[in-house]
C-alpha cells in the first residue's frame, strides 16, 4: 500500500507517522495487516510502549482500527490493523 502524502501535514507525533508508514508497507489491497507489537518495534528500533502510543494515536485521528485476534486454541495472536480513515489510496 502506497502512504498517503497527507500523513506528513497532519498534526501527529512523529512515532505515529512513522509506524503507520511502516503497517502501509505491511498492509496487503485491503488496507490490512496484522504485525506483532514486538515486530514493529524490533524493525523499527524502538520501544514496544512506543508502538502503544502510536497505535493509540493513530486510533484516535481514526487513521487506524485495531481488532484483537485469537488463535483456535484461544490464546492471543497479534492484532489486525485496518489502515484507513480516507487515507488509502
Amino acid at each position: 500500500m502506497i502512504v498517503p502524502n497527507k500523513i506528513f501535514s497532519m498534526p501527529l507525533p512523529n512515532r505515529a507517522k512513522s509506524v503507520y508508514c511502516y503497517l502501509c508497507g505491511r498492509a496487503n489491497k485491503k488496507g490490512e495487516c496484522y504485525p506483532s507489537s514486538t515486530t514493529i518495534a524490533n524493525d523499527l528500533s524502538i520501544s514496544k510502549r512506543t508502538v502503544f502510543r502510536a497505535i493509540s494515536d493513530l486510533e484516535k485521528a481514526q487513521l487506524l482500527k485495531r481488532k484483537h485476534r485469537r488463535r483456535s486454541c484461544g490464546g492471543l495472536s497479534s492484532n489486525l490493523y485496518q489502515l484507513g480513515g480516507g487515507m488509502i489510496v
